[in-house]
This record gives C-alpha cells, sequence and structure tokens, in this order.
C-alpha cells in the first residue's frame, strides 16, 4: 500500500478541483495512482452532476470570443445556480471556450432534442436511399442509418460536437466536468454566431 502524501493530494485536487477529502480517499482506493484516482473521482463526479442536471439555473454570463481578424465571433450564454461561481475564472473561461467553440465549428443547434422533426426526417430519409442505393441490406439499414444520424447529430449539436480543445471529450462532457467541479448545475441557453458577409 503507497503512502499517501499532502503533495499527492494537492496535485490530485490541482488537477480534478474535488475536495481534499474525495482526493485522500480515490488515491487510497487507488493505491496513489494519480491516473486512476483521477478517473475515479471523474466517474464519482459525473454521476454527482447527473444527480445536480434537474436543478435551477437563473444565474450565469454571456461568453464571448472575437477570432482573430475579427471577421468572426461568437457569444453563448452559459447559466449556473449562483452567482458566486458565475464570478469563478473557471467558468469565465468555461463560457469564453463555449463561444470558441461556437465560432469554430458553427453549431446550429444545442441539442438533438431542438432539432426540427422535419430535419431530421429528411436527413434519416437522404442516409436511408443512400445506403439501399448502396447496395446495403434491408436489414441492416436501420443500424446504418442511426450511426449516420449520431454523426450528423456531432457536427450541428453543440453538445454533441467534439471539444476544439480535447477531441477526446464532447461539450457536453466538458460542461459536466465543470458541473463535477464547481458543485453546480450548469447549462447552454443559447449562442449565437456572427460572421462578416452573413
Amino acid at each position: 500500500m503507497a503512502e499517501i502524501t499532502t503533495a499527492m493530494i494537492k496535485t490530485l485536487r490541482d488537477a480534478t478541483g474535488a475536495g481534499i477529502l474525495d482526493c485522500k480517499k480515490a488515491l487510497t482506493e487507488t493505491n496513489g495512482d494519480p491516473e486512476q484516482a483521477t478517473d475515479l473521482l471523474r466517474t464519482q463526479g459525473l454521476a454527482s452532476a447527473a444527480k445536480k442536471a434537474g436543478r435551477d439555473t437563473s444565474e450565469g454570463l454571456i461568453g464571448s470570443y472575437v477570432h482573430a481578424g475579427a471577421k468572426v465571433a461568437g457569444i453563448v450564454e452559459v447559466n449556473c445556480e449562483t452567482d458566486f461561481v458565475a464570478n469563478t475564472d473557471q467558468f469565465k473561461a468555461l463560457a469564453r471556450d463555449l463561444a470558441m467553440q461556437v465560432v469554430a465549428e458553427n453549431p446550429l443547434y444545442i441539442s438533438r432534442e431542438e432539432v426540427p422533426a422535419e430535419v431530421s426526417d429528411r436527413e434519416a430519409a437522404i442516409y436511408r436511399e443512400q445506403s439501399l442505393q448502396e447496395g446495403k441490406p434491408e436489414h441492416i439499414v436501420d443500424r446504418i442509418v442511426s450511426g449516420r444520424m449520431d454523426k450528423y447529430y456531432g457536427e450541428i449539436c453543440l453538445l454533441e460536437q467534439a471539444f476544439i480543445k480535447d477531441s477526446d471529450l464532447t461539450i457536453e462532457d466538458l460542461l459536466k466536468d465543470n458541473i463535477a467541479r464547481l458543485g453546480e448545475n450548469i447549462r447552454v441557453n443559447r449562442f449565437s454566431r456572427i460572421a462578416v458577409g452573413d
């Protein structure tokens, strides 16, 4: 059993934003392995983030980003539960990252639930027809269409896009990580992207 030092706990706390006792417990459970402890804390944090998802978010701020050359900009309204969290550097950085994401990836909707049925249905019909024309067997066409629709939502829905600073994370993962670290529910309320000439 590895000795859990104060330095190890501090390093893990700095990396994850978790509480001291949670960091010590995670390090103890993982025999002092910082990577496993981080994974454990993230798993626990995501579980607690799911519990916070229904809580009211009436505070927050507007994040903005203007790309070099001032030809394109994005703004995002990000909400949380208290103005205390809204004023933290971490929350402000999240809002700016989300505005940067909007500029870089040009999402059309926040989530797939916002995509109008006629848009989804039209896209699914196109994928179905493509699959049939490619000679795919009828019994697997639905799975192919479902996979292509997931990819489509990953392009047009902000929450499903890969985060531009870490492609292993989706924006939804990024929000859940921040919910776990900040201890409050966080949600994107709306966004806008402005480009010269559009």
